[in-house]
C-alpha cells in the first residue's frame, strides 16, 4: 500500500449521516456535517483516562479493597491516633487530596494512599 500523505488522508472514515445514512460527512472541531442533507450532529466526547490510585508500596487499589495502615496517623483537631496497622474494609476511591474514603472503628475517615498498604 502506497503510505504517502495523501494516501493516508483519504483512507481516513468518518461516521455515516444518521439522517440520510450516506458517508460523505465533513469534519469540524465539535461536531460532524453531512454534505449532502446539512444536517449537523455533536462528536461523541473522549473517553475519560481510568484514574490510577496506588498504594505505599505501589500496588493499585480499588474500591472495595481491604487497606491496612503503615504508619501512625494523628487526627487534626485532637489528640486521636490511629495506629500503624490498623484495617480499613471497604474503602471507596474518590477525587481530591485524600483519595480513600473509609470507615475506621465506625468512623468516616478520608485518607492519602500514601499512608496504607493493600490487605
Amino acid at each position: 500500500m502506497d503510505e504517502s500523505p495523501r494516501s493516508l488522508f483519504f483512507a481516513m472514515t468518518y461516521p455515516a449521516c444518521p439522517e440520510c445514512t450516506l458517508e460523505k460527512t465533513r469534519n469540524h472541531s465539535g461536531h460532524w456535517e453531512c454534505s449532502i442533507c446539512g444536517h449537523e450532529w455533536p462528536k461523541a466526547p473522549e473517553p475519560e483516562a481510568m484514574r490510577v490510585v496506588k498504594d505505599a508500596h505501589g500496588t493499585i487499589l480499588g474500591d472495595g479493597d481491604t487497606v491496612t495502615l503503615v504508619k501512625d496517623l494523628k487526627l487534626g483537631g485532637g489528640s486521636q491516633v490511629l495506629k500503624a496497622g490498623t484495617k480499613a474494609k471497604n474503602i471507596r476511591l474518590v477525587d481530591g487530596d485524600h483519595e480513600i474514603a473509609c470507615k475506621i472503628e465506625g468512623s468516616p475517615i478520608a485518607l492519602k494512599a500514601c499512608f496504607v498498604k493493600k490487605a
